[in-house]
């Protein structure tokens, strides 16, 4: 393992809840055309960030579940979001999800998201399914949730989207 890839793996990662302050660093995130590619297909515009960031303060006022800032600790920098939320088309289910600058993939970052974002499920309601909705050519994403116990419950086309879901059932849960 080089140098660079052995910091990165070292790196202690924050997750803070968006605030109406942080807008522009969201808008900067999903504004790249790489890092939305599995997600809407191209960055969204200043309109379009408005809208999903407005929703996500939304949701953010649950205690708990919202839409986080994935930021490293050492240099402060934003390496991208991570969300755990009620899943809206069957709240029973939570739904994961993150995004990284194009940057840091392929670096570890995603799998300690991935962790920090069940052991909150698990706080949350260890009975509860986590699903993962991706992009089925989103072969990296879909490597990732099979690592932590995902099995794919359907592959199709979703409200005119490619769609790809995966679920961790939970032990004991339905």
């Amino acid at each position: 393992m080089s140098t660079k890839n052995a910091s990165i793996m070292s790196r202690t990662l924050a997750f803070e809840k968006y605030t109406r302050e942080d807008f522009p660093l969201y808008k900067d995130l999903v504004s790249e055309d790489q890092i939305m590619k599995y997600i809407s297909g191209k960055g969204l515009t200043i309109k379009q960030a408005r809208k999903k960031f407005d929703s996500i303060l939304e949701i953010n006022t649950d205690p708990v579940l919202g839409y986080f800032k994935v930021i490293d600790l050492a240099s402060g920098l934003l390496l991208g979001d991570c969300k755990l939320v009620n899943y809206k088309k069957d709240p029973s289910l939570f739904e994961i999800g993150y995004l990284l600058r194009s940057e840091f993939w392929r670096q570890g970052l995603g799998t300690k998201i991935c962790q920090y974002l069940l052991a909150l499920s698990d706080s949350t309601d260890n009975r509860k399914d986590v699903v993962g909705i991706i992009d089925p050519e989103n072969i990296a994403s879909r490597q990732l949730l099979l690592k932590f116990g995902f099995q794919r419950t359907f592959i199709g086309t979703e409200d005119g989207i490619a769609t790809e879901k995966l679920i961790r059932r939970q032990a004991g849960a339905s």
